[in-house]
């Protein structure tokens, strides 16, 4: 057993960026389904027919959803959103419509909140209808150069330790209220106190509608774009930017393509994530950048046969992430020539009991990361301060981490190179990671994990003792 400790300069082996997206399709690790971009109708619907005026002061939701009705009821096509500033409450997405916004177009959603109607959620309680969703569709674009604001200053929290003076000042000129020690403040009280009243609702009354949830509809912070059960999607060259939650969350979706998305959260935006794809397969992300206030690019539960390909992060709480929610199990996944710079992790695979389930066959390789917070590469099965005890949970909600390639992985600073967490009767296991140089603080730590294996794998690291074991069965270092 052996570490290899240089105390010399990262030099980054390079590699091949530019590969067009059906190679990366057709020679994944694993047999992926249909992947194959929607064909709309040579038929072109602009919002400006239906009324629609740019001027950032004049709402269009009428116009816009007019305007998206009338080219499905037509049989399909694309809406077409100008240049101009336009003023919008929530959008509605049909089949074989392709909202396509050109350069210069800024679809500001409105900070009214009375604008999105609050909906029954299931099991989930009520929400409010985020600004752009699609349910059970086939056949959906949204492409062009065009920017989605989701207005997320008027819905999120602030947490008083991420802003500046002059950001914390004008939260509370605007209105904004905090918590009793003044660390949270809020953009209402309604938004601060909702999911208070929320709770009092259930306490004391026997059934709940939307209308009694409508003083708490602040505190229900929307995703910015959902789609649930919808096959044949693309979406292209968007920005989608300032979430007041989630910004892109796909579920139970299948033959997905985002390629050369925008995504922006600022990094104080409270679980202001990129893209989580949930429940989802046969999808593949190519070319997206992610800035974000939350986790960057993130698997969730029962996701299968996805790829990310050339996609970037900027900060985030993780660059590629799996979990928390690993429930369903999760397999087929393979990112690759990706980009993290300053992200709080790196390669992070989280859960914990109550939300766990098998993730396996997962494949990552060619990851390059700059100036990673915390851990380069982390595997961790008590996340969020779990507290679960494991009589108390069913067998298929434990998480199993198992069957891991990550290989061809450089990082230029972390806090720690590798942090493998497992649970004591359930250890990640069947582990590898090959062909790594990772320069950090700290060396690696390993805790409840067997058949792990490092091959050609190089830690820069002042750390005396760079390797640390607590629980660990075959272990092996290969040169």
């Amino acid at each position: 057993m052996k570490i290899i400790i240089v105390l010399v300069a990262l030099i980054l082996a390079g590699s091949s960026y530019g590969v067009p997206m059906k190679d990366y399709v057709d020679h994944a690790p694993f047999k992926m389904g249909r992947i194959e971009a929607p064909v709309f109708a040579e038929k072109y619907f602009s919002i400006l027919d239906f009324g629609a005026v740019g001027d950032g002061t004049t709402l269009n939701t009428k116009a816009i959803n007019t305007a998206i009705d009338a080219c499905a009821k037509a049989g399909g096509g694309h809406v077409i959103i100008p240049a101009g500033i336009w003023l919008t409450g929530p959008i509605i997405l049909r089949s074989n419509v392709d909202l396509h916004t050109e350069r210069g177009a800024l679809v500001q959603f409105t900070a009214d909140h009375s604008a999105y109607p609050i909906t029954q959620k299931g099991k989930r309680g009520f929400g409010v209808v985020s600004p752009i969703t699609g349910s059970n569709l086939k056949n959906i674009g949204l492409t062009g150069e065009g920017i989605f604001d989701g207005a997320g200053e008027t819905w999120r929290p602030l947490k008083r330790g991420k802003a500046t003076d002059a950001q914390w000042k004008a939260l509370l000129a605007k209105g904004g209220v905090t918590n009793s020690d003044g660390s949270i403040g809020w953009p209402t009280k309604a938004a601060r106190d909702g999911a208070e009243y929320i709770a009092r609702l259930y306490r004391n009354q026997k059934t709940v509608s939307e209308s009694d949830i409508i003083p708490a509809r602040d505190a229900l912070r929307p995703i910015l774009f959902t789609l649930y059960d919808c096959e044949n999607v693309l979406i292209e060259d968007v920005t989608i930017r300032n979430s007041p939650n989630f910004a892109f969350d796909p579920s139970r979706c299948k033959n997905l393509i985002a390629s050369h998305v925008n995504i922006f959260n600022e990094w104080w935006a409270q679980n202001g994530d990129g893209m989580d794809i949930s429940s989802c397969e046969d999808v593949v992300l190519y070319r997206c950048t992610v800035s974000a206030g939350d986790d960057g690019i993130c698997m969730k539960s029962a996701a299968h046969n996805i790829i990310i390909a050339e996609c970037t992060v900027y900060h985030g709480h993780g660059g590629f992430v799996i979990g928390s929610n690993t429930d369903g199990g999760m397999s087929n996944v393979w990112a690759t020539q990706c980009d993290f710079i300053g992200t709080d992790k790196g390669i992070r695979v989280k859960s914990a009991l109550g939300r766990g389930g098998l993730v396996d066959h997962i494949y990552v390789d060619h990851i390059y990361m700059k100036d990673i917070t915390e851990e380069a590469i982390g595997f961790d099965t008590y996340y969020d301060d779990a507290s679960n005890s494991l009589k108390s949970v069913d067998k298929d909600k434990i998480p199993e981490f198992t069957d891991f390639t990550i290989k061809d992985i450089y990082c230029l600073g972390a806090s720690a190179a590798v942090m493998i967490t497992g649970l004591p009767d359930h250890p990640v296991h069947n582990i590898v990671i090959e062909n790594a140089q990772i320069t950090s603080r700290r060396g690696i730590h390993i805790e409840c994990a067997e058949n792990i294996t490092f091959k050609n794998v190089k830690i820069h690291t002042p750390e005396k003792n760079p390797l640390t074991e607590k629980s660990v069965k075959n272990i092996n270092f290969v040169h």
